[in-house]
């Protein structure tokens, strides 16, 4: 006779590519999201929260083929209503942007015009994991649907800057670099680059800062043999027109002027080009109006990626300054935002162009910033705790923590066993707890209580020889109306 087979225990473990967040890294995201938001706020930008699903069709990029949408989204398909046909594809959310359109194009007869919006929250795409590449995270982002105006970009710019900067970033280790799409097109035309090759152009010209002026020149013209000896095919354009590339990625002057200067050379004729410049000018001009100088934005060519995407001005936000890499060497943080002007998205809904730009700044990457500086991702303090001394009279502890959170102190009640008081303390330790609460009968007769300052108690006990902490009491005696006095003079030290 077969043994009966005890049922399988599911497995206790994260899905690949997804993470948990605890508390500390939960509370310093949040914090870090509401000065975002406050700034957002503040610019005029109203709040927006769709939903995580949206219908394949809706999002666009993905459609479905025989068995399932390609990969890249997390997608499923409905089933069937009876005599309805095939059900809806669903999908999760890939990115805030896609939402936005289909709101803007669903409510377009409700929502002002222009349309400001910020929204937050996590995203999903279903590619393959990697060292810190998860298939969900954050996205903060801030958009402006319907205004034409180069007004906008220059207000979403100023915007990030102050963003970045409530975030805890500081003036002078972060530099706002704008660009346009249009000056690109123009140097292209005016290198008469085929349609057909500019895609091409693009992906090579992106690859300016890995491999600098000489090897873009080999990767449009002949191609080039990488660091790993890969021979990379070049994209076949003549000497003469490679010129006008090269000489629009190396334009940036020593100022604003001077490197519109440059670009104007490179776009030669174009008017394409010659209209994205002067977009390019109006943007610093506002910008300095409203006190943005070169040490927070500033116009620079080399700002390509994204191009394929936008239709006017780009802009991404750069980290100067320099950490250690897992080698130990030095390096800069990198980018940590980017957005610009995309006059085609809602198109799709619609049949009509709706102008709109926007920024997205990458939550994880300026956390993991702002821990670098020092200024996130501190151990968050704990709650005080409140020990059980006598079961029997958990209301009055209970009472204890009410006080302490009517006066604004994080508290709690120790809800475990409380016969061994060590348990108790070990506890609170765990909990990060600043202070414990203690009351046992005698306390409760004399209308007592002990306060404990388990920080200054750590203190000195691993660092006993220090004696300004010495001469401080880890555990004080006080009266039990003055609970909420005492304990709060113990948190401001």
């Amino acid at each position: 006779m077969a043994k009966d087979l005890k049922p399988r225990r599911p497995r206790a473990e994260t899905p690949k590519g997804f993470r948990d967040y605890f508390g500390a890294e939960v509370t310093a995201r949040q914090a870090m999201l509401d000065r975002i938001a406050q700034v957002y706020h503040r610019h005029g930008f109203d709040a927006l929260e769709t939903s995580g699903v949206e219908t394949v069709e809706a999002l666009g990029k993905f459609l479905p083929d025989v068995d399932r949408p390609n990969a890249g989204v997390f997608a499923w398909q409905e089933e069937a209503v009876p005599g309805g046909g095939s059900g809806d594809w669903l999908a999760l959310r890939y990115d805030l942007t896609a939402p936005l359109a289909r709101v803007a194009a669903q409510y377009r007869n409700d929502l002002p015009s222009p349309y400001r919006r910020y929204a937050m929250g996590p995203v999903w795409r279903n590619e393959k994991p990697g060292p810190g590449r998860f298939r969900q995270f954050y996205q903060c982002d801030a958009d402006t649907v319907g205004a034409a105006s180069v007004a906008a970009d220059a207000e979403i710019i100023a915007m990030l800057a102050d963003a970045l900067e409530a975030a805890g970033i500081e003036r002078g280790d972060y530099l706002v670099r704008v660009n346009n799409r249009k000056v690109l097109n123009g140097v292209l035309e005016a290198a008469r680059v085929a349609e057909a090759q500019a895609a091409d152009v693009l992906r090579q010209v992106d690859k300016f800062d890995k491999v600098g002026k000489a090897g873009v020149r080999q990767l449009l013209t002949t191609g080039r043999t990488d660091d790993s000896g890969a021979v990379i095919a070049g994209v076949g354009l003549a000497d003469d027109q490679v010129g006008p590339v090269l000489a629009f990625l190396t334009s940036k002057g020593a100022d604003n002027a001077a490197t519109l200067a440059n670009l104007g050379v490179a776009v030669g004729g174009s008017s394409l080009g010659a209209e994205g410049i002067d977009e390019l000018s109006q943007i610093a001009g506002m910008l300095a109006a409203m006190g943005y100088g070169p040490d927070r934005v500033v116009i620079d060519p080399s700002v390509v990626r994204g191009l394929g995407y936008y239709t006017g001005p780009v802009f991404e936000a750069e980290l100067t300054f320099e950490i250690l890499d897992e080698k130990g060497r030095k390096r800069q943080f990198g980018s940590v935002a980017g957005g610009g002007r995309y006059d085609d998205l809602v198109e799709r809904f619609t049949g009509q162009k709706v102008p709109a730009t926007g920024v997205s700044i990458g939550v994880d990457r300026l956390l993991a910033a702002l821990r670098e500086k020092g200024v996130a991702g501190a151990e968050a303090q704990g709650p005080v705790v409140v020990t059980v001394m006598d079961r029997d009279r958990m209301a009055d502890y209970q009472a204890m923590a009410a006080e302490l959170r009517a006066a604004g102190i994080r508290a709690e009640v120790y809800l475990g066993n409380p016969k061994n008081f060590g348990n108790q303390l070990k506890y609170a330790d765990k909990r990060g707890a600043p202070v414990a609460i203690i009351q046992g009968a005698d306390e409760a007769a004399r209308g007592v209580l002990q306060v404990k300052d388990l920080v200054l108690g750590a203190r000195i006990a691993t660092q006993a020889s220090v004696e300004e902490w010495k001469s401080q009491p880890a555990q004080v005696e006080c009266p039990r109306e003055a609970l909420v006095e005492t304990v709060t003079e113990i948190l401001s030290r």
